[in-house]
């Protein structure tokens, strides 16, 4: 069975446009890009015409590549204090002369739609039940979790495995899973037997950025693949994820592209509509 994330994320879109009908103050968005990077244009791109789709008021802040730290700080500074911006997001990666850890600190957690600001990492950690109608969730992880839960297996006591550490999406799923009562194992390029912990694993998620890298004979019959990989080659997106050989053999799969990555977008949206109700303390 192949999760259809494009038309999950659709579905999710609809509801929060009809909600956001009923509102007279729209949700506010503001998306920081600095530089021309044309991957990070592309995907601020979509983050806008999804805004437009759903009825929220967008901002995007386009920034020269040399602009100084202390121009950006100002810049994210101003976006706090804007009482039309609900939620905000700077785009990374920033050119290397900027740093990601002090633009991420200066952010309102309030605001801090994408979750990374030390604030709402720690909460996420911290919490023993995740409240996913009001708290703030990195948005792939949070996306995962929803593609997973469209298949009704039930994520207590199964065997997660998790390939990929990083603080965008290794890390923040594998919480969301051990909050969810599952055992979880996390690979990285350490790990000396990835075949054997793959192959265990009722749950797969792929996050590495290496074409292909799940084989036919890393995944256990019957299991759920999550490919959240994204690599380009010209016009052409190729996942984690060898699709065409494990599709067969898998439960359920994602598939690259239309998978994980507009659950993305639908989760900024969400979680832009939650921190709009946050702010303004209502449902």
């Amino acid at each position: 069975m192949i999760i259809d994330g494009k038309k999950i994320a659709q579905e999710i879109k609809t509801r929060i446009k009809d909600k956001v009908k009923r509102y007279k103050i729209k949700p506010g968005l503001a998306v920081v890009l600095v530089g021309g990077d044309p991957a990070s244009e592309i995907y601020v791109k979509a983050k806008e015409k999804a805004c437009h789709e759903v009825g929220f008021y967008s901002e995007k802040i386009v920034l020269p590549e040399d602009v100084t730290q202390k121009k950006l700080n100002d810049i994210v500074i101003g976006l706090n204090s804007n009482e039309k911006i609900h939620g905000i997001l700077v785009q990374f990666p920033l050119p290397k002369h900027l740093s990601e850890n002090k633009v991420i600190g200066i952010i309102d957690p309030a605001k801090d739609v994408d979750c990374c600001h030390p604030f709402n990492i720690g909460r996420l950690v911290a919490k023993k039940t995740i409240n996913y109608s009001t708290d703030l969730i990195p948005c792939t992880p949070k996306g995962i979790i929803k593609l997973i839960k469209t298949t009704d297996v039930n994520i207590s006591g199964k065997k997660v495995t998790v390939v990929g550490r990083s603080n965008l999406v290794g890390k923040p799923v594998s919480w969301l899973m051990l909050g969810a009562s599952a055992t979880v194992t996390v690979c990285h390029s350490q790990t000396t037997d990835l075949i054997m912990e793959t192959k265990e694993a009722d749950i797969l998620i792929v996050a590495v950025g290496k074409p292909n890298l799940i084989t036919r004979g890393m995944v256990k019959k019957g299991a759920i693949v999550i490919d959240a990989g994204i690599t380009r080659t010209g016009k052409k997106i190729i996942g984690d994820v060898d699709f065409n050989s494990i599709k067969d053999i898998a439960g359920y799969i994602t598939p690259v592209p239309g998978g994980v990555g507009p659950m993305t977008i639908a989760m900024l949206l969400e979680n832009t509509l939650i921190a709009y109700r946050n702010q303004l303390s209502f449902s």
